[in-house]
């Protein structure tokens, strides 16, 4: 076999057969692709695996050893059954095959090995079903000490190709591998006391002890920091590369401040004023701001967006929900006032706009008539063109993928972005998943606000409350105000979502107990809701129908809007004093945070009541008290991390060189992340074409071809 590197087909290393099988389980195509599916843990042989803690229904891989193996007949039908049990010691599992007495002979008791298989309960006892293993070799003629102690890699695996078969793949492959280059360079890996590239790709699959696996690690941990944080800078530099438009402020922005009704924060001035900045800058501007609920982030963006229509540009705000885009330009219509409005033609361009609507949307926007476009996903539409688009304006960058940022922009030439979340994003994931973005923060809040009062109601242990909290809204209602009632499915007997047909209950949380459809059917019935509006809102509905519930809701035509997550973000609704999240265990931290939002932001305080049968002590249950426990958003940003740990954080941001994360972990690498951000800084500081560092340009490029790849097979 020809020598191996990291980009060689794997077709070519393993054979066809193989090489299809990894590509299915695993997405796997490249040598460099299988080396990258590093152990998921080690075992020894001389350690057994806990058999009593092994979650039913999952597929595990467990060192155990055989303590009865036999053969019988089957009743009621032809063949035998042979039934073997392994032990920890203390747990016993149970082990099936059919009609295959052979394999007596090799699962003798006393021999022990590495198990797998879907954990099941058959009359009270745990069995593997779809069982598979390989057994240790017999100790005779080995050092028995360093036997026991050889690290054994335990791959994450699928039920079609085992952990140890992948162990054997890996093997073949790393005897062909030939010279790997560095993406480290010299001096650093020296400074840190790292392996080469090739040692930590050996060490890791094939250790000799555990300190050479972790050694492996922690080096390969520094080749994702530096890759991604200088792939993240090389995405900066390319966008600073190109030449900006210069929009320089005028008579539009001092018009519009001389009749803003009150003093702009202190954040909301030093943020304005970097952007001011940033307009008028060598190269497009690529900025995130982040801010509370109602910390004046669309004030911010508008004044942008006022800047850039004075030499007649053009700004479009892409929002993630049409009820979101509607409301937005409600707001920035009212914000504009009756003289610079018709000014600036204020355009809606959703998919879901009646044909003639659009094609008059469409003709504003070309035509460069409109020079505020407020839209969804319809703008990224091959339709859509604008005459000078000056300003890309995302909203809720959680809910958009690079990609969809970038397509926008092309329909310019290299207009200013400017990327707005209400989601704080604590500072390490900012720099992993954002780290090609300057990252402004609006931390004061407009003066005014009354302020959220925060409740939990436990009906686990007092089930008697949730008739308080339909008296609560009811005696809110008495008193002039309005209240959101939010559901996590629009029928929890279906578990029908906003998203999709059935939604799973996520994570640790039940089967959602109630939906959009049971609220409405129950305060229908109930008799101190006779003489009160109830309206529904949810993502299933049409356009124009959300449109018009939102709008009458906003008037104060309707009492109590009962809702999934539509009201998320953006909803403003100053008479709204009450909210009650049902199932709040099944929201995220972030998420619980962004919909108390929605209230308390007039004069009237705000009432948030959190509904949950989650049990005292669970993971569920610690997420809604710690929501009720504060309001800054940055502190629960922190604890979101915490409590929901490295993928979900992340989630569907990691694209492009982010996708690459195998061993780095945003919560405990902190420091190392900040460390390889200054090294990255520093090698394109001398080197901006990474000439002097093959080793690390071929690891960035290897990284997003596989990315990309990814990408297609998604689509």
């Amino acid at each position: 076999m020809p020598t191996l590197t990291l980009d060689s087909r794997l077709d070519g290393a393993v054979g066809g057969k193989t090489s299809a099988a990894l590509a299915r389980a695993f997405g796997m195509h490249t040598v460099g692709d299988l080396l990258s599916h590093y152990p998921r843990r080690y075992a020894l042989r001389g350690e057994l695996t806990p058999i009593r803690s092994l979650p039913v229904g999952e597929n595990v891989t467990i060192v155990a050893e055989v303590v009865h193996a036999g053969e019988r007949r089957m009743k009621n039908r032809n063949g035998s059954l042979l039934e073997v049990v392994i032990s920890d010691g203390y747990g016993q599992l149970s082990l099936t095959f059919f009609n295959q007495g052979w394999r007596l002979k090799d699962l003798r008791p006393g021999r022990r090995g590495i198990f797998s298989g879907k954990v099941g309960e058959y009359r009270g006892t745990q069995q593997f079903a779809h069982p598979d293993y390989e057994l240790f070799d017999d100790e005779d003629g080995v050092d028995a000490h360093a036997y026991a102690h050889t690290p054994i890699p335990i791959y994450p695996a699928t039920a079609s190709i085992a952990s140890w078969q992948l162990k054997k793949i890996v093997d073949l492959v790393l005897d062909g591998l030939g010279p790997v280059d560095d993406p480290l360079p010299a001096d650093l890996r020296e400074l840190r006391g790292l392996l080469t590239a090739r040692a930590a790709i050996e060490a890791v699959h094939r250790p000799e002890t555990v300190e050479q696996a972790n050694a492996a690690r922690g080096t390969l941990r520094m080749h994702e920091a530096l890759i991604l944080q200088t792939a993240l800078l090389q995405q900066r530099q390319l966008v600073r590369m190109m030449s900006a438009t210069a929009r320089p402020a005028g008579a539009l922005l001092e018009r519009f401040d001389a009749a803003l009704p009150f003093e702009r924060t202190p954040d909301q001035t030093a943020v304005g004023d970097r952007i001011a900045a940033d307009l008028v800058g060598d190269w497009p501007m690529n900025r995130l701001v982040q801010g509370e609920v109602g910390s004046g982030k669309t004030l911010v963006a508008l004044r942008a967006m006022l800047q850039v229509a004075e030499s007649g540009g053009q700004s479009a705000l892409i929002a993630p929900t049409e009820v979101l885009a509607g409301q937005h330009l409600r707001t920035i219509t009212r914000m504009l006032g009756p003289q610079l409005a018709p000014e600036l033609m204020p355009t809606l361009m959703t998919g879901q706009l009646p044909a003639a609507e659009r094609r008059k949307a469409a003709l504003r926007v070309a035509s460069g008539q409109a020079r505020i476009v407020v839209g969804t996903h319809a703008l990224l539409s091959e339709k859509t063109t604008f005459a000078d688009l000056g300003l890309v304006v995302v909203d809720e960058q959680h809910r958009f993928g690079v990609e969809q940022r970038e397509t926008l922009r092309a329909k310019g030439s290299s207009p200013h972005a400017l990327v707005l979340t209400a989601t704080p994003i604590p500072r390490t994931v900012a720099m992993t998943v954002f780290g090609d973005l300057d990252v402004s923060t609006i931390r004061t809040m407009p003066p005014g606000r009354a302020g959220i009062q925060t409740f939990v109601a436990p009906l686990a242990e007092k089930p008697g409350w949730l008739a308080r909290v339909w008296d609560r809204i009811v005696e809110e209602v008495g008193a002039g105000r309005q209240a959101f009632v939010v559901c996590s499915a629009i029928d929890a007997d279906t578990q029908t979502s906003d998203d999709e047909e059935a939604a799973p209950a996520a994570g640790d949380a039940p089967r959602p107990r109630w939906g959009v459809v049971q609220v409405a059917e129950l305060l229908a019935g109930h008799p101190a809701y006779s003489g009160i509006r109830v309206a529904t809102l949810h993502g299933k509905l049409p356009a124009d129908e959300k449109d018009a519930i939102m709008r009458s809701f906003a008037a104060g035509d309707i009492d109590v809007l009962v809702a999934t997550t539509v009201v998320e973000v953006g909803v403003d609704v100053p008479n709204a004093s009450t909210m009650a999240i049902l199932d709040a265990d099944r929201f995220g931290v972030s998420q619980l945070h962004q919909l108390r939002g929605r209230i308390g932001r007039g004069d009237v305080p705000g009432l948030c009541l959190l509904v949950t049968e989650a049990a005292p002590g669970s993971p569920a249950r610690a997420r809604v008290e710690a929501v009720a426990r504060t309001l800054d958003g940055f502190e629960l940003a922190e604890v979101d991390l915490e409590l929901r740990g490295e993928g979900d954080v992340l989630g569907d941001a990691q694209s492009g060189a982010r996708s690459s994360l195998r061993l780095l972990r945003v919560i405990t690498d902190a420091d190392l992340i900040a460390f390889a951000r200054q090294e990255a800084e520093r090698i394109l500081e001398a080197d901006p074409s990474l000439d002097a560092h093959a080793g690390l340009h071929a690891a960035i490029e290897r990284r997003v071809g596989t990315a990309e790849r990814a990408a297609l097979a998604k689509n």
